[in-house]
């Protein structure tokens, strides 16, 4: 018996064609058990006349099912869902007499304790989302990604792009890192120096496993990124923070014993105040005469609006202990997930192994697109078109909060995507925050951001990566007209 055509629908309000709709709910069927091989479908034209679509829609939709094998097309009888698809195994039912099996005992959900939990998955859905990290669509060039996908994806690399690299990396986005991205770091790295990770919490990661164990003291800026101090808290490591002032983390504070000290200096995280240079200097002798190591997240190096950037602490290091992190999520788009650790050899070989016990190594497709977005310009193009519209969206910012009040709690920062902002006496970020979720608005609370998270409610931060120049004052206005609510 034929399958009937008011087994299938399509939503013609979904964004996705019509045509993969209706082949991934053949698909969905077969998976599930509910179309079985050798079911007749329906003719194209009786299900075209069903759907109200296109005959050529669902002929085209059938075609493709033919050629990966989940249909097949009898001369003069039609299409059937293929012998050859792998038939669904029933699952033994559960019995009910038996008693769970208990993973309370076997988890310690360490993990799940350390992660932060303050994140809004559908920041999509709100008009005025001022949230860190997030990329405008508007902003990428898609056109450039596509073309650079579609040279990977050709038959020339195609063999480059499919084997298994074990331990290595792409050799053209490694020698197009040394050559076009580090040096505007003044930072000259071999190959042996650089290993690419997925994204700057990745490789923070490979940090802390490979120089850190249960109890070993580390220092930390406080404030600091909230994603490295769930890494740390659930390594084991016995955490130290150092408060920072506005030139970022005072080398002079730095606890004795510590084996690695974690920093932000270009663009430190939230506050966005830069290192000097000659704390810089005085970061790397402290380092050297107590023997720890620096890690640099030089995570927004881009987004610089006050003349040139400082050079990164991995460039003026000369005795090699600064381990520095980059990434191209900023710059390019945060679901690229690409990034890399520069640092001495030694330490790169260990990251590498423990890297190809985890997953070997970042997708070599991605790697090679990225090779090609960066070596035809496409990469400096968009960084300088993002650095133009933040620059843009920097100004619009500062007059509506002028107009505002809203106070700056780092008014010397000149650089990044966000802005760090003082509550005004008595406010606590954390209730700001939830009443302006019911205003459409999005910011992100101090409170993550601290050792002691008491320290942060009256704090918080605007970012302006993912919202257009034109919602920006209307957003503002909401959050003054709120925190002049909350305080009386």
């Amino acid at each position: 018996m034929p399958i009937p055509t008011d087994a299938f629908f399509l939503d013609h309000a979904d964004g996705l064609p019509l045509q993969v709709q209706l082949r991934r709910q053949i698909i969905a069927a077969v998976a599930a058990g509910r179309f079985r091989p050798g079911e007749k479908l329906p003719s194209t034209r009786a299900l075209a006349r069903h759907l109200g679509v296109a005959r050529v829609t669902v002929a085209q939709a059938f075609a493709e099912l033919v050629s990966t094998d989940y249909l097949s097309s009898r001369d003069r009888s039609g299409h059937y869902i293929s012998d050859t698809v792998e038939r669904r195994l029933e699952a033994e039912p559960p019995d009910p007499a038996a008693a769970g099996f208990d993973w309370g005992q076997r988890i310690d959900g360490r993990f799940l304790r350390a992660q932060r939990r303050d994140r809004d998955h559908d920041w999509r859905r709100f008009a005025y989302p001022f949230v860190y990290g997030q990329a405008d669509p508007t902003l990428v060039d898609h056109a450039a990604w596509r073309d650079c996908a579609m040279r990977t994806l050709g038959r020339r690399e195609f063999d480059a792009v499919t084997g298994d690299l074990y331990d290595a990396d792409d050799p053209e986005l490694v020698d197009h890192i040394a050559r076009q991205i580090l040096p505007r770091r003044g930072i000259s790295a071999g190959r042996d120096e650089i290993l690419l990770t997925m994204g700057a919490q990745n490789a923070l990661w490979l940090v802390a496993q490979v120089l850190l164990r249960a109890g070993t003291a580390c220092a930390i800026e406080d404030p600091c990124y909230p994603g490295l101090r769930e890494i740390l808290a659930a390594r084991g490591a016995r955490v130290l923070p150092v408060p920072v002032d506005g030139s970022g983390l005072p080398p002079d504070a730095i606890p004795p014993g510590v084996a690695v000290v974690f920093t932000t200096a270009s663009h430190q995280c939230p506050t966005n105040s830069t290192m000097p240079l000659p704390r810089r200097k005085q970061l790397l002798a402290r380092a050297q005469a107590q023997g720890f190591a620096v890690v640099e997240d030089d995570y927004e190096f881009e987004m610089s609006f006050a003349g040139a950037p400082s050079p990164a602490l991995k460039a003026i290091d000369r005795a090699g202990a600064v381990i520095y992190v980059g990434s191209f999520s900023k710059s390019v788009f945060p679901g690229l997930r690409l990034g890399y650790l520069v640092a001495d050899p030694r330490v790169i070989a260990e990251a590498r192994a423990l890297r190809g016990m985890m997953l070997r190594h970042p997708p070599g497709h991605m790697q090679r697109t990225l090779a090609h977005f960066l070596s035809l310009g496409h990469y400096d193009a968009q960084a300088n078109r993002m650095r133009r519209a933040y620059a843009r969206r920097r100004e619009v910012m500062l007059a509506a909060m002028a107009a505002e009040g809203l106070r700056l709690a780092s008014p010397e920062a000149t650089g990044g995507s966000s802005f760090w902002l003082a509550a005004p006496g008595g406010v606590d970020s954390a209730e700001l925050a939830a009443r302006l979720k019911r205003r459409e608005v999005l910011i992100e609370p101090g409170a993550p951001f601290f050792h002691q998270p008491a320290a942060g409610q009256g704090f918080f931060r605007l970012a302006y990566s993912s919202i257009p120049s034109e919602h920006i004052p209307e957003g503002i206005r909401r959050i003054g007209e709120t925190l002049r609510e909350l305080g009386g």
